[in-house]
């Protein structure tokens, strides 16, 4: 995928892990929606990251705030999802769940 001018929403970004993907995505030209809790330090990171980078106060636990998207995705964006849980060195193991923001009841 271009990075150059898509929009990447970060949740945690105010620190850590997400601070730093925040920096590399506006490095290779993208822009970020940071989304962390309202008494996190989102607006100081936001105002440090510039004009591409905006902050939104969210609590990401609460079902009731996140949803995204609210659809289901298309076959070609599962599969380039598959192409890169394949490529990626960095996950091993993990549950990604892909429910277009909605709860599916189990079977």
């Amino acid at each position: 995928m271009e990075i150059r001018d898509q929009v990447a929403l970060i949740t945690g970004e105010a620190s850590g892990l997400g601070l730093a993907t925040a920096k590399r995505l506006l490095a290779a030209g993208g822009k970020v929606l940071i989304v962390d809790l309202p008494n996190s330090r989102g607006d100081d990171a936001a105002a440090e990251l510039g004009e591409n980078a905006r902050f939104f106060a969210a609590d990401v636990t609460s079902e009731e705030q996140v949803p995204h998207p609210s659809r289901l995705g298309d076959p070609d964006e599962y599969a380039s999802l598959a192409e890169h849980i394949v490529s990626n060195p960095m996950l091993n193991g993990e549950v990604i769940r892909l429910d277009g923001a909605i709860r599916m009841a189990p079977k």
